[in-house]
């Protein structure tokens, strides 16, 4: 079958037929012999009036999982039975993506550099290029990614969890945990909250492969907060565990190189002064012990058991039944 799309130079919502789904490729930058590096969309304009709802994958190359969900999502959305405007960009980091790796050609993470800048180095202009013709149209932002090269992550949601709308997007993605965290400077949610756009991030898992019951959990995520926003007529999936609410999280590093065993698996608890991780040498000795320093709950950790001084053993939330 021949790939059908058309090519853009910014998007134009008044330019979307209502009650069709157009696939387009955007220009975006040129590389080094001039040839357009083309970003790509996917839309969904409905026949009535509603949102417009972003969503975005791979703002680093190595997330598959965001790309299957988008993928998965457009199956089942019938523009003709829709409110509003669905925009998804499967693919957001596309030089990352072609080297299977998380940074951008430059070296730079586009994650921390968000809005980017009209005229600056090569991540900058594709970081503003990306902000300036795509995402200042949304409304809304569901951005998805999974855990780095060497870890593993829960189904968890970063959001501001004081900001209302914020809050009911992060609960309607039935998560196994959400993590209270404002956004960093740099991010894509920080950037997209800046334009007045209501933003999330929901962690889809590992990278570098599809995690089959990870892409269906967020498909339903995104398909509930669509429902919320009357986008589309469905009931709501409710999952049987409510989340853990978290009001703040960190990482524990080790302090000597060697091989890794974190014992803990993704979501459970531990206790204070409980042993998580032994370090041995490449005897097999252990050389190091590492205890929780305080009580909380997996949220994410190091599936990568060769490692040297520095690095990261396990990502812990601290539960509050108070957000």
């Amino acid at each position: 079958m021949m790939e059908k799309y058309e090519i853009l130079e910014r998007l134009d919502l008044s330019q979307l037929t209502p009650g069709s789904a157009i696939r387009y490729r955007m220009r975006i930058i040129e590389n080094g012999i001039g040839q357009s590096v083309n970003l790509p969309l996917m839309t969904a304009r409905g026949l009535g009036d509603g949102p417009v709802l972003g969503i975005t994958a791979l703002v680093h190359g190595n997330e598959l999982n965001g790309l299957k969900v988008v993928q998965d999502l457009f199956k089942i959305i019938d523009p003709k039975k829709l409110n509003g405007t669905l925009i998804a960009v499967p693919v957001v980091n596309v030089p990352a993506a072609l080297q299977l790796d998380r940074r951008f050609s430059d070296g730079v993470d586009l994650n921390r550099i968000m809005p980017g800048k009209a005229h600056g180095n090569e991540s900058d202009v594709y970081a503003h290029r990306f902000m300036d013709r795509v995402v200042k149209e949304f409304d809304y932002l569901i951005d998805l990614h999974t855990a780095s090269f060497g870890r593993a992550n829960s189904f968890y949601v970063r959001a501001d969890l004081s900001n209302e709308m914020n809050r009911e997007m992060a609960l309607l993605q039935q998560p196994e945990i959400i993590l209270n965290n404002a956004g960093a400077d740099g991010t894509l949610r920080s950037a997209a909250a800046e334009l007045g756009i209501q933003a999330i991030t929901v962690e889809v898992g590992n990278p570098n492969r599809f995690q089959r019951g990870m892409i269906r959990s967020g498909v339903e995520g995104i398909i509930n907060v669509m429902v919320n926003l009357g986008m589309i007529d469905k009931p709501l999936t409710v999952a049987e565990t409510p989340p853990v609410l978290c009001r703040s999280s960190f990482w524990m590093y080790t302090d000597k190189g060697g091989i890794l065993e974190v014992k803990p698996d993704l979501t459970d608890e531990v206790e204070k002064g409980e042993e998580i991780a032994l370090l041995r040498n490449v005897y097999g000795d252990v050389v190091a012990r590492y205890n929780a320093p305080q009580s909380g709950i997996v949220i994410g950790k190091s599936t990568q058991p060769l490692g040297q001084s520095g690095s990261r053993i396990i990502h812990i939330g601290i539960p509050d039944s108070s957000l």
